[in-house]
């Protein structure tokens, strides 16, 4: 197949640009910078095209013919929201896959399939709450980014092109992502519960994000909305207490809301608040995930 991919050089994007060429897919990546972005990739049979989500289109010729575009291009959640921040989360994935979307516009022949990234923010503070895909919006800020970043990539539908948006929770990796900015409190003996700990967590291994990614592109019967997390959501209290497991330490000093708060300001609703997200539609469609228990999916990326 011939895909390609923005945000390839993320935690996320590097591990499906490998999977789609240990498969034999070709790849093209588009990047502000594409010389430095093929030499941090390094695979082989990556070309690379150069394109800046905020400034225009997506170059029509990277996207022509392709069997799937996969999108993941976007400023990272993970820092103190001020007002600046705000603005370049929300302008990077509404702008940017505005952008993209012309870019398929003026592609000819068009690609087949947009893979959309998204995040379970979309549901906004849901309390004990089982969501599954059909579940309305939130009103508080990420899922308004949400809403806006689904909203523009669902425009190519209207181009003949299928679309499917890939609601993603805390991606279980150690090299960055939530689990990574965890890591070093726990590996101290110092982690815990966060702001009483009773908040869901919708999460996933990478392994089993890449292989939604994959049949999203593969399976054309695959379109709109998916949660793309693990069956069984946890509290933030039994995360912490899994974490420590893994790594052989105690979980037990809590993190009150207003520290949390005061480091990270608006940001902080991401790990005081949460979702319990479930993915039905993936499940219902046959998708088996390869780490659908948490102990073994934190043994498994901290291995």
């Amino acid at each position: 197949m011939r895909v390609t991919v923005t945000g390839a050089t993320g935690l996320i994007g590097t591990r499906l640009t490998a999977a789609l060429r240990e498969r034999g897919d070709e790849v093209t990546i588009l990047s502000r910078d594409p010389d430095r972005a093929r030499a941090s990739l390094a695979a082989p049979g990556v070309d690379a095209a150069a394109w800046d989500p905020a400034a225009g289109p997506a170059p029509a010729d990277s996207l022509a013919g392709r069997d799937a575009v996969v999108h993941l291009a976007g400023e990272p959640l993970a820092q103190r929201w001020d007002t600046a921040a705000k603005e370049r989360i929300r302008a990077s994935r509404e702008t940017g896959t505005a952008n993209l979307v012309a870019g398929i516009a003026a592609a000819e022949p068009r690609p087949a399939a947009l893979v959309s990234a998204s995040g379970v923010g979309y549901y906004g503070p849901r309390g004990d709450d089982v969501v599954t895909e059909d579940g309305a919006p939130g009103d508080d800020f990420l899922a308004q980014v949400c809403v806006a970043w689904e909203r523009e990539a669902e425009r190519a539908a209207a181009l003949g092109v299928r679309v499917v948006r890939l609601r993603q929770g805390v991606v279980l990796d150690p090299s960055g992502g939530a689990l990574g900015k965890m890591l070093p409190p726990f590996r101290l003996g110092v982690g815990g519960p966060v702001a009483g700990g009773r908040q869901y967590l919708a999460w996933i291994h990478l392994d089993d994000l890449v292989a939604l990614q994959l049949r999203a592109i593969d399976d054309a019967s695959w379109e709109g909305a998916y949660n793309a997390c693990a069956p069984d959501p946890v509290t933030n209290r039994d995360f912490s207490k899994a974490l420590g497991r893994a790594l052989h330490r105690p979980a037990v000093a809590p993190v009150p809301a207003f520290a949390v708060r005061l480091l990270y300001g608006d940001m902080a609703e991401l790990v005081t608040e949460g979702q319990r997200a479930v993915p039905e539609r993936a499940r219902a469609a046959g998708f088996v995930f390869a780490h659908a228990d948490l102990d073994e999916a934190l043994r498994d990326a901290l291995g």
